[in-house]
């Protein structure tokens, strides 16, 4: 068991730096509407990328597998919600890792539901600058239900 606390050294600053520079950089670009594939760019090849909830009626969320699957993320999304707000409240880095909590609200286009949620994105780094693990908690009950016909 440890008793004593830890002070990051230069190695884990310069980590905290580049994760939240990355995932700055990311945020900015989502938002500023580039494409699923210059998105897709931001993330490694093997990245871990999953969205918990209901993938039978919502097609833009689940496991997705390499930068192929992540535009097809963006562009399933782009097809299917139009965005109405987007809120980053906080990040907060450790390392190669950062938590992100904000809010959204969307408009799924096939039913004209609104989903309104708080999230959380896990969201991991590697040393190149590239995205390797991208996990999203959501109301993922109020997105299915947003999304069903």
């Amino acid at each position: 068991m440890t008793t004593g606390s830890t002070v990051p050294g230069p190695t884990d600053q310069q980590s905290d730096s580049l994760v939240r520079t990355v995932v700055n950089a990311y945020f900015d670009a989502r938002l500023a509407g580039a494409t699923p594939e210059e998105l897709a760019e931001r993330f490694h090849e093997n990245v871990d990328w999953f969205i918990q909830g209901d993938a039978e009626n919502v097609p833009w969320i689940g496991r997705k597998v390499g930068r192929a699957g992540v535009a097809e993320h963006f562009a399933q999304l782009g097809e299917n919600v139009r965005p109405e707000a987007f809120e980053v409240d906080t990040i907060m880095a450790d390392g190669n890792r950062a938590v992100v909590l904000g809010t959204f609200r969307a408009r799924v286009i096939a039913t004209g539901r609104l989903m309104d949620s708080e999230y959380v994105f896990d969201i991991s780094v590697d040393d190149a600058g590239l995205i390797t693990r991208y996990h999203m908690l959501e109301d993922s009950w109020a997105v299915s239900e947003a999304a069903r016909p």
